[in-house]
């Protein structure tokens, strides 16, 4: 028996789609205002602090922030780690300003971690705590002779001409030829606070204690080594340029530090505008004629520190000649030369410090983190525990970095906010105070941002009343106490707008 075929069905007309539900996260059941503790006010510390605010609230939430800082003043390392003939680039500090003087974030100066506060006081009166403590030790360099006396860590001197509070008052400026070994900012820096003549630092915010003693300084010759060639030189152009426009002092340059080989000059071909920039400045410094100027500051490349030399002080500098490679890098020739210096300033890089009760990676000198969230040794993330800034990264990039790192860490923070611990303190519904209460018990005399107000413009007074020819915007404070005491007697504001 023959079927005949079944008659077509109609086209059923297709469901709508649905558009899918976004995922909803269980919502933080806070009594109050998300409360978080930032460790260091330097610039990572505050942006973290500003973003935190505007994405928690774009959030449709509340937020304290205490910033905490074992110094009396804010700004970190625009404040202690910039050379102070600087001023464009300590500029950053206008916008810095604007976001602590809006009175959102609260500013709790010359209170140590560690020691005045652990990490148990922070997780009983925080839901978060984020560590942007920077790196600010000197990387070790492990040569012979290294430990002499007369070889310093570019760190400490940087500190001693900033004015840091916990750095000695007297630096001994004793020798007539420097090395300085490195091939970054931070040994430009160096070479030219050791180069320049003192009365050509007198319009900066220098202390009077360092010109007093940059006064005393006897220095003819400043060396600069790098262990690359003048192609692969961690300095920024503006830094370089800046260095050829010192009074009183000659750049010198030698030929047989330029490789003029096929390989160098391909990778130079093909290097960024940057590299080609600095490349051009080396090359003009290298048919000027010296002016004659009564101080000289030499840059050596393709030179490896092999040892320092002396018996009971640093006598001289030992590098290995090294040449090229096809990969970029460097190797050793077997030549070696010597220098007669007195004095050996290193700052071959700057590392993390380990903060107490944190992990800590040692190798790598920063916090163990994913993306900001600090990790346990198992690798699972700490809950309410975070970081930013180079002890988050190491010490790499400049302030736009510094910036995407806090993005990073505070979106981890912020998508973290129902799993965030309670804190265990009991404050008796007054959060904002018991931080204080706890100080207070303990006899530490923190510093404000009314305190600190009262502290830049009693610096900007000194800078008014000095009486050299030159304008001067500051004379910086420089003892912790009076630094503390200045700030003390201003009108102590401990609320803030949220």
């Amino acid at each position: 028996m023959t079927r005949s075929p079944s008659a077509p069905q109609p086209l059923r007309k297709p469901e709508p789609l649905r558009k899918p539900e976004p995922l909803r996260k269980p919502q933080p059941t806070r009594a109050g205002p998300l409360r978080v503790a930032i460790v260091g006010a330097g610039p990572a510390g505050i942006y973290a602090g500003n973003i935190l605010r505007t994405m928690v609230r774009a959030a449709g939430d509340e937020v304290a922030i205490d910033l905490y800082d074992s110094l009396p003043a804010p700004y970190g390392l625009i404040r202690y780690g910039v050379a102070p003939d600087h001023p464009r680039i300590k500029g950053i500090v206008k916008s810095l300003h604007e976001m602590l003087d809006a009175g959102t974030i609260r500013f709790l100066g010359n209170v140590s971690f560690g020691i005045d506060v652990d990490l148990a006081d922070l997780q009983a009166h925080y839901h978060a705590v984020i560590f942007a403590t920077g790196a600010i030790r000197d990387t070790d360099l492990d040569i012979p002779g290294i430990d002499l006396p007369g070889s310093y860590g570019a760190a400490d001197f940087v500190s001693w001409f900033d004015g840091h509070p916990d750095a000695p008052h007297d630096w001994p400026l004793d020798a007539t030829d420097i090395a300085v070994i490195g091939n970054g900012n931070v040994a430009l820096d160096v070479a030219r606070m050791l180069a320049k003549h003192p009365a050509d630092l007198l319009s900066t915010d220098i202390p009077a204690t360092v010109h007093a003693g940059l006064l005393g300084s006897p220095v003819t010759d400043v060396h600069v080594f790098g262990r690359r060639g003048p192609g692969q030189v961690k300095f920024t152009p503006i830094e370089l340029r800046e260095l050829g426009d010192v009074q009183g002092v000659d750049v010198i340059v030698y030929g047989e530090d330029f490789p003029r080989d096929e390989n160098s000059e391909a990778r130079l071909a093909a290097s960024n505008n940057q590299v080609k920039v600095m490349s051009r400045t080396l090359n003009g410094w290298l048919t000027r004629e010296p002016t004659g100027a009564s101080r000289r500051l030499h840059l050596h490349f393709l030179h490896s520190p092999a040892e320092v030399s002396g018996t009971d002080r640093v006598e001289g500098m030992r590098f290995e000649r090294t040449a090229p490679t096809e990969d970029g890098g460097v190797r050793g020739t077997g030549e070696f030369l010597d220098y007669p210096v007195q004095a050996v300033y290193r700052a071959v890089g700057y590392r993390g410090s380990a903060l107490p009760g944190v992990p800590f990676d040692a190798v790598r000198g920063v916090l163990p983190n994913d993306g900001g969230r600090i990790l346990a040794a198992d690798g699972t993330p700490l809950p309410g525990l975070y970081a930013t800034g180079w002890i988050k990264r190491g010490p790499v990039g400049l302030i736009g970095h510094t910036k995407g790192d806090a993005v990073e860490t505070v979106t981890r923070l912020v998508e973290d906010l129902a799993l965030l611990p309670e804190p265990a303190a009991e404050t008796g519904g007054d959060a904002g105070e018991a931080i204080l209460r706890l100080l207070g018990e303990r006899g530490i005399r923190h510093t404000t941002w009314s305190g600190w107000l009262a502290l830049d413009a009693h610096e900007r007074a000194l800078g008014d009343a000095d009486e050299s020819a030159v304008l001067r915007e500051r004379v910086k404070v420089v003892p912790r106490g009076e630094q503390v005491d200045i700030a003390s007697e201003a009108v102590l504001v401990t609320t803030w707008r949220r």
